[in-house]
């Protein structure tokens, strides 16, 4: 920093020293020692202040928590604090051994402090690449239990999708485009600069499953101070490979000085359905299971068939948060404390989610402030039952829906299971045999599901100020979580997809990471230049999925219904689970950042890694760096007084990833017992070894504008980007008779280009009155160069019974395929000859999931002690298929083909085989014909573009009055998410996805409806 008008410094080691620069002279002997924490007006540590003695050239910096420690002679010494962005300010020691002090901030500067890569805080005006920073209070307004859900259209550049489960479930959270083909393209996710492990659980398909949630639900939002986004490899380049995706950056709230501080946060949070498909009521079945009267039979049609038996199956959802955090400390230690807990009762009846987190963080000083020593530690405990699913099988929708219109619904829920004499139990009561229905109440009573995770995260760091501008911190993590998946499907039930005697499936694991490193850093200030640097060495063992998975599925149980290890029959094997995976890596990295007269910039990156995944490839050590630079032009040249800020940047990277485990030379494995002997058996690999294996390479470059216009009440930052990424890792089949099935080979070119705009603007603000908004608008463009070369049919993905999601040369990530209507050269459908519409002979591109514009838009108002925040998320472009709405038009139950009946014929510009032109077709015909699955999907494709209130709060302050106040202060709002749609084309919510894999996204195939949410959030503090 540069102490601006001093003509020298002498720092403060503990004594003072004298000076002889024209200024009076300070006897040391006379000394007396001030400490002291310097903050902003919202609480956070100011790093970096220039501390000076005035009259004299003492001073000193404060540190990265914002505590400092002078020598003065007296108790008229005045001290002077300045730090860029913060008004100037003087403080008289008289008495005090301890002065808290408020800086301002100055509007008419750039002073933003952020958080970056490792938790390193930095002023933005000195960053060469893009970042977002986001207030923990914002997150908490509309009483998210998931905090990335509570980003959507709140930062640029990023995509997110929220499992349609319910509370717990999975996230997925991409920026700036999918980059890998085998792997995962989601942001990594770090906690005050350690990576967390955020591993997921299985996925549905088409035929079934259960989202199994992630490790973002270990994180409570009462907890997070700030997210940094961290858009590309340019600003994570520091945490290797793992951050090749991007960066969400969360820094937690610590202790801090002063006297204890409560604070308490309760919401009571109600769900409804708000999107459930348009069905009919009036057409039955004749005895079957579609509600179709085919031709040539007699209409089955009434006007008093139950109506509102799908509509009573949901429940209302409910969400009752609460937290607690303490807080307090002294001159030299800190601690905070705090406890939450979620009960949450989802819209589907029988499923239930609980978590319970604990937190602790503490900070002391040692040595004359010179030795800092934290610890930190997250407790969380989380179970939930009955978590809904997706896809046809032992899925409660299924039934739900496709349920015959003429029969009594009533009967089969409250007679949901029937004694068997038989077989002396209970069996399910259903008209439908078909291996895709249940009866939905049976599913909910008897087909139980229990997830749960044990987890604890805890670390420890030691600060050791060697010098005044040299510092060492050594950290060391681990994360710990304890998994189990148990669901049973009792004998009894639907044949096909369970065993006579029943079925478990069961997986029971262990996630552990181990992460320590150690950081060198030194900033100095030298007349008109800046030098920041910062190297360090890192090691990270991973050990993911240490546990075992069992699975009987259609293979009886010996007995029904006893879900135990001994009752599994021999031969059903006992798996590791498939995705163990026992890794380490290690790294070496350095940061130089330059800066002169505050107004240009040059950073300096570089890692080397170490993997143990590219063992005997002479891969396993690879090398990556980054440039980048950033001009402040307002402070250079003397522009227009409107302009408060004009800033350029530009930054170039290459980062790697490494492939998964057990790719190199694989290992066999134990095949079970073999058969009723006991008799033990080995799996050999059936890959052929690669062991020419190079990393993934990526490379990115970014270019930026910075500039605010007005005194800072105009604000717009924007950034152009593109990434290459090559070296892909595929697999091919491998030759006959070479005796393996697979091998892998390094291809493949994904580009990803686009730009990322936040525009911020305080358009009206009084002593009373204030408004600020804010637009974050991107758009992201993915093309797949190639893949193989010699291989140009080569493709990653295939049909998912009517549709696939397809990755080839020429494409995009998330293309979509289905099966359109064969149609002539005039464009006319053809018909066969019983006059049914035909499919095409293969699969036609028919869009790509992926929106071709993000947009966020906030709002923020207060009136006195009023306040309310307006969030309207868009997504424009895109398509979305429903698998769903293909089943509801084949089985007669949709609104569509009741109309279509009411009409008499669906309209149809088609020709018959000898090329007569026909312009209408029976109903049953034509939805018989496209329907269901493996038929025609072109009609249930539609436009993903969606526009939203995503959240609305209206809220009051409560200040408090009088010397002895019983709370320093309190607040209660109304908060509301989802609450409508502006414009929506899709049946279903698009954003709510079936999956959070690479595919299945925008897909529905009797997945949850959406819902909106309403609710009350209280906070108070004391």
């Amino acid at each position: 920093m540069n102490f601006a008008g001093l003509p020298a410094l002498a720092v403060d080691l503990g004594k003072l020293e004298r000076v002889t620069s024209g200024k009076k002279q300070i006897d040391s002997r006379l000394a007396q020692e001030i400490k002291g924490t310097v903050r902003n007006g919202k609480g956070s540590a100011i790093p970096g202040v220039n501390i000076v003695l005035k009259g004299a050239t003492v001073g000193t910096i404060s540190n990265a928590d914002g505590t400092f420690s002078i020598n003065v002679p007296d108790n008229d010494a005045v001290l002077v604090f300045s730090s860029i962005g913060y008004l100037r300010k003087e403080v008289t020691v008289g008495s005090q051994k301890t002065i808290e002090v408020v800086l301002v901030e100055d509007v008419n500067q750039l002073g933003e402090v952020v958080v970056t890569a490792l938790g390193i805080q930095r002023e933005k005006k000195a960053l060469t690449y893009a970042t977002q920073q986001i207030g923990g209070s914002e997150l908490r307004q509309a009483a998210n239990t998931n905090f990335v859900d509570a980003l959507n259209g709140k930062a640029a550049g990023i995509d997110i999708k929220v499992s349609s489960s319910g509370a717990g479930g999975s996230t997925r959270a991409v920026l700036r485009g999918n980059k890998s083909l085998q792997g995962s393209s989601e942001a990594l996710y770090v906690i005050d600069g350690i990576p967390m492990v955020n591993n997921k659980g299985a996925q549905p398909g088409s035929y079934g499953g259960t989202d199994g949630g992630d490790g973002l639900s270990a994180i409570n939002p009462a907890d997070i101070e700030t997210i940094s986004i961290l858009r590309g490899a340019n600003a994570s380049i520091l945490y290797g490979s793992q951050g090749a995706n991007g960066v969400i950056l969360i820094t937690t709230k610590k202790g801090k000085e002063g006297k204890l501080s409560v604070d308490f946060n309760s919401s009571a949070v109600l769900e409804k359905v708000s999107g459930l498909p348009d069905f009919q009521y009036r057409y039955g079945t004749v005895g079957g299971d579609y509600s179709w009267t085919p031709l040539g039979t007699p209409e089955v049609k009434a006007n008093n068939y139950q109506k509102d038996y799908i509509k009573d199956f949901f429940q209302t959802g409910s969400t009752f948060t609460n937290s607690v955090a303490i807080t307090g400390g002294n001159a030299k230690t800190n601690v905070y404390f705090s406890y939450a807990n979620i009960s949450s009762k989802g819209i589907m009846p029988t499923n239930t989610y609980g978590k319970n987190n604990f937190s602790f963080r503490q900070s002391t000083r040692l040595l004359n402030d010179r030795i800092t020593i934290s610890s930190g530690m997250i407790l969380s405990a989380e179970v939930s039952r009955n978590r809904p699913g997706a896809g046809y099988y032992n899925n409660p929708l299924t039934g739900l829906y496709l349920f015959a219109r003429d029969r009594d619904f009533t009967s089969y829920k409250n007679n949901y299971a029937v004694f068997n004499e038989a077989r002396n139990m209970d069996k399910m009561n259903w008209y439908s045999t078909e291996e895709k229905q249940n009866n939905p109440y049976w599913e909910l009573n008897r087909d139980p599901k229990l997830q749960s995770y044990k987890r604890l995260i805890a670390n420890v760091k030691l600060s050791y100020d060697i010098l005044e501008n040299l510092r060492f911190e050594v950290r060391a993590n681990i994360d710990y979580n304890n998994v189990l998946d148990d669901k049973r499907y009792a004998a009894g039930g639907n044949s096909v997809s369970v065993s006579p005697n029943g079925t478990w499936a069961y997986a029971r694991y262990t996630d552990q990471s181990v992460y320590t490193d150690g950081i060198l850093t030194y900033n100095k200030s030298l007349g008109d230049f800046s030098l920041n640097a910062l190297a360090g060495l890192s090691y990270q063992k991973n050990k993911y999925y240490d546990g075992m998975t069992v699975n009987n599925g259609t293979v009886s149980l010996q007995y029904p219904n006893v879900y135990t290890f001994a009752n599994m029959p021999y031969n059903v094997i006992f798996n590791n689970h498939p995705d163990y995976s026992n890794t380490i890596k290690q790294g070496a990295f350095a940061n130089l950042s330059l800066g002169f007269k505050d107004f240009l910039f040059l950073d300096l990156a570089g890692r080397n890694d170490w993997a143990s995944t590219l063992a005997l490839t002479g891969n396993q050590s690879y090398f990556y760096p980054s440039i980048g630079g950033s001009a402040v032009i307002s402070q250079m040249l003397d522009l227009p007084k409107a302009i408060s800020l004009l800033k350029v940047r530009a930054s170039f990277s290459q980062t790697a990833n490494e492939v998964p485990y057990n790719r190199v030379v694989p290992l066999s494995s134990i095949g079970g017992a073999g058969g009723p002997t006991g008799i033990g058996g080995i799996n050999r690999p059936t890959q052929v070894p690669f062991t020419n294996l190079k990393p993934e390479k990526i490379v990115a470059n970014e270019y930026g504008l910075e500039t605010k216009f007005f005194n800072n009440k105009l604000g717009l930052d924007f950034t152009y980007y593109n990434g290459v990424s090559t070296n892909q890792f595929l697999s091919l089949a491998a030759p006959s008779g070479s005796g393996y099935t697979t091998y892998y080979i390094n291809a493949g070119r994904i580009e990803n280009n686009g730009f990322e705009l936040t525009l911020n603007a305080e358009p009206f603000r009084t002593d009373h009155f204030r408004w600020n908004t804010t637009i974050n608008a991107s758009q992201n463009k993915n093309k797949i160069v190639e893949l193989i070369t010699s291989n140009p049919d080569y493709q990653v993905g295939g049909d998912n019974e009517g549709f696939a999601s397809i990755i080839k040369a020429g494409g995009s990530f998330n293309d979509v395929y289905v099966y359109k209507f064969a149609r002539n050269d005039a464009g006319q459908i053809i018909l066969d000859k019983n006059g049914v519409p035909t499919k095409a002979a293969t699969q036609t591109l028919v869009g790509n999931v992926n929106p071709k514009l993000l947009l966020g838009w906030t709002n923020n108002l207060s009136y006195r002690n009023f306040f309310a925040s307006v969030l309207v998320n868009g997504k424009f472009g895109g398509v979305a298929f429903s698998k769903t709405e293909a089943f509801l038009d084949s089985y007669g139950v949709s609104e569509r083909s009741a109309e279509a009946r009411d009409a008499g014929s669906v309209s149809i510009n088609a020709v018959t085989p000898e090329g007569a032109a026909v312009t209408s077709l029976a109903p049953y015909t034509y939805y018989s014909a496209v329907g269901d699955r493996n038929k025609i999907m072109e009609p249930y494709v539609f436009s993903r573009t969606n526009v939203r209130l995503g959240q609305l709060v209206i809220g009051y302050n409560f200040k408090s009055k009088g010397a002895n106040p019983v709370f320093k202060d309190a607040s209660i709002s109304f908060v509301g998410r989802n609450l409508f749609f502006f414009y929506k084309k899709a049946p279903f919510d698009p954003e709510q996805a079936m999956s959070t894999n690479n595919a299945m996204q925008s897909t529905d195939v009797f997945g949850l409806p959406s819902t909106r949410s309403y609710g009350l959030n209280l906070k108070f503090s004391f």
